[in-house]
């Protein structure tokens, strides 16, 4: 056989795999390019959303002198703001069909506020029409609560204020750790110790947030079957260090699984706190496929990709400190 025929066999049998490899490489770049896109709208969307927590159309209802921690947490500006921005950045502003698709992927919203955990799921219930409806609702505020072995109940806060039930005197006081300790005259023992107390009040919020988000994940897919979609929701793992976080201030916690992309599927969660976005913001950007970042003073002109709130912070994303 003549070295052309060889050369045709080789053509023959080394093409398929050959293009193959190549439109893999080509799927995996789009990809790449599309969980890029998603980390940047999901973390801009939970940072804008921590923002709205705190306008308040009441001044009254602003922080109180007392406490940073207390504020009224505007959680229905704050879905409104998280939606908005995501859908911007993912380019599907005035699509709502696609919009109604992307929203499927998301089980829960969770605000942390100052005295208890606001869930925003799916539920179906009967409307004023008598018709059965499925939509996003609210779910009842629960109470960050713990019990001792004596019967004493205890509702804890972000800071020392805390809400306890006196069980000998079958009556509720309110009000700094110390102080309530006082009114009850030191027969709750965790209020004695402000160390404990405040380790206990952390475990406590913590479990609250982590129970919720688990249970109403878990009857998500059961709406989600309903749709079609065969991925299966469940809580991912998040370090402690971001749970600890999280309860520092009133925040915003989002949850994105199963959005098909390319070959594999976009899971991610981003956490948000109110008070975090106030301080001085870093922009990342993609300059040349390149990501890097500008502080806010630069005045840097270009398409924002994510926001950060300190040089660290975007380091730790990918991003290289930029230069005009």
């Amino acid at each position: 056989m003549r070295i052309i025929n060889w050369a045709l066999v080789f053509v023959i049998i080394v093409s398929p795999v050959f293009f193959k490899n190549y439109w893999r490489g080509i799927e995996q770049e789009r990809t790449q390019e599309k969980i890029i896109l998603y980390d940047g709208a999901l973390r801009t969307a939970v940072q804008d959303a921590a923002f709205s927590l705190r306008l308040n159309e009441d001044q009254n209802m602003e922080v109180r002198y007392d406490s940073t921690k207390k504020i009224r947490a505007n959680k229905e500006r704050a879905v409104e703001a998280f939606y908005e921005t995501l859908f911007n950045n993912v380019d599907i502003r005035d699509d709502e069909v696609a919009q109604g698709v992307l929203k499927r992927y998301i089980p829960v919203l969770a605000i942390v506020d100052y005295d208890g955990l606001w869930i925003y799921t799916n539920d179906t219930f009967t409307n004023k029409e008598g018709e059965k409806e499925n939509r996003q609702v609210w779910k009842s505020k629960m109470p960050f609560s713990y019990a001792d072995n004596q019967g004493n109940s205890l509702s804890f806060t972000l800071d020392n204020y805390v809400y306890a039930y006196d069980a000998q005197q079958k009556q509720w006081f309110e009000g700094k750790r110390e102080d309530v300790a006082s009114q009850v005259n030191h027969k709750i023992s965790l209020l004695n110790d402000p160390e404990l107390f405040d380790q206990v009040r952390r475990t406590t919020i913590i479990n609250v947030i982590q129970k919720n988000l688990e249970h109403y994940i878990n009857a998500y897919n059961v709406y989600a079957r309903n749709l079609g979609i065969t991925y299966r929701f469940t809580l991912p793992s998040v370090d402690q260090e971001e749970w600890n976080n999280t309860i520092n201030d009133v925040g915003i916690l989002s949850f994105i699984q199963g959005v098909p992309v390319g070959l594999n599927y976009y899971n991610n969660y981003a956490l948000g706190g109110s008070r975090l976005v106030k301080q001085s913001v870093i922009y990342g950007y993609l300059r040349d496929g390149i990501k890097v970042y500008f502080r806010e003073s630069d005045h840097y002109s270009g398409v924002i990709v994510e926001k950060f709130s300190s040089e660290h912070e975007a380091a730790l994303a990918g991003y290289f400190p930029g230069k005009k």
